[in-house]
């Protein structure tokens, strides 16, 4: 039985957002932020080791490398694997030489959980780290972009409805052939591949919703749910749409060559690379940390990391490392990750989440 102490609202309820990367500061350390290692039972030598989204994955290196100079424990590893592939690598096994964390840019799947049980991966825990916004984005030097999620799902979407009561490939080839009001540019997005946790959000923020905004779409989601899914999740696969990998920093690198494209990335990924690339409006709103904490950007997620319980008496200062991700000092509002980009949880839910970690934290032995 997978043991979850915290878990949030649906993702579509969840307006808000996050991300960022780069080295830490270390100027303003606490001396009280230091912790000790717990004796005994703890296999020496064993690293901490994170797998997992892309996007959480700059958030988890920075708290990895205070951790790493501030306590007497070792640096954790920390893989970016995309979404997918940290999960399958997550519940793999139990041990200090699995990895202890998953890094998440959406809940695990119920065929992640039980590919975990049969592995006596059984006990888990959620917590909630962050924000992040999903935003549609392309070079200074291209045009501006106002885009609705209708517009998202009819210009990316395999098959659209006919007119006629059944389905056609998509015939658009421009934007402006989408509506005449979008750029008269090819349609060309760079984007995650189906591993990749932003790209099922996505889809399911973007392009499902959108989906709905179409009385076709509407009318099949009454009737046949899964088919309604297949149809509103399933990207184009013509050189409309290229999966590009899990690093955003790749796809904002080839927005700087190709001026016409737009790439679909983490807002972290906008913020830290705003002298070169710039965001796109959806439904009129900008994609700004403001429209993102006050709901009024609509494609937003929460961020998560999922803790291997059986591993914290294997591997040390796992329980510590889980404790000071979610600490005032690294998560909280004026902590070190919002200076790398991250748009933090609500006070009532960031107390949550530090629950949750005290929890593991009892666990060990008095020290």
């Amino acid at each position: 039985m997978v043991n979850v102490f915290f878990r949030l609202p649906s993702i579509a309820a969840l307006l808000l957002v996050c991300a960022a990367c780069g080295q830490s500061d270390l100027s303003n350390l606490e001396d009280d932020s230091a912790a000790k290692p717990v004796p005994g039972i703890m296999v020496e030598g064993q690293k901490i080791k994170v797998v997992g989204s892309s996007t959480v994955a700059p958030f988890s290196r920075t708290v990895a490398e205070r951790f790493g100079a501030t306590t007497a424990f070792s640096t954790p590893i920390v893989e970016s694997t995309g979404t997918g592939g940290g999960f399958k690598a997550f519940c793999g096994g139990v041990g200090p030489a699995q990895p202890s964390i998953a890094n998440a840019s959406r809940p695990l799947k119920s065929s992640e959980r039980d590919l975990c049980v049969q592995n006596g991966v059984t006990e888990i825990s959620e917590i909630p780290l962050g924000y992040d916004g999903i935003v549609v984005a392309n070079s200074k030097a291209g045009v501006d972009f106002d885009i609705t999620k209708r517009e998202l799902y009819l210009a990316l979407a395999k098959d659209i409805p006919d007119g006629q009561g059944g389905f056609k490939p998509n015939p658009y080839m421009m934007w402006n052939e989408v509506n005449p009001s979008l750029p008269a540019k090819p349609i060309m997005v760079l984007g995650p591949p189906p591993t990749s946790g932003t790209r099922d959000a996505f889809v399911e923020l973007g392009m499902e919703l959108g989906a709905l905004e179409v009385p076709e779409l509407a009318a099949l989601k009454k009737t046949d749910e899964d088919a309604f899914k297949a149809r509103s999740h399933t990207v184009r696969t013509d050189d409309k749409w290229v999966d590009f990998g899990e690093n955003d920093s790749a796809i904002v690198q080839s927005l700087m060559k190709s001026p016409d494209a737009i790439g679909v990335l983490g807002f972290s990924f906008l913020e830290q690379n705003g002298d070169r690339v710039k965001g796109g409006k959806l439904g009129g709103v900008e994609p700004t940390f403001e429209n993102i904490t006050s709901g009024q950007y609509g494609l937003a997620r929460v961020m998560y990391f999922y803790v291997k319980d059986q591993n914290v008496p294997l591997v040390p200062g796992l329980a510590e490392f889980v404790e000071e991700s979610v600490s005032d000092r690294a998560a909280g509002m004026d902590g070190y990750l919002i200076e790398k980009g991250l748009i933090p949880l609500h006070e009532t839910e960031l107390a949550e989440a530090q629950a949750a970690a005290a929890k593991l934290m009892s666990t060990l032995p008095a020290r």
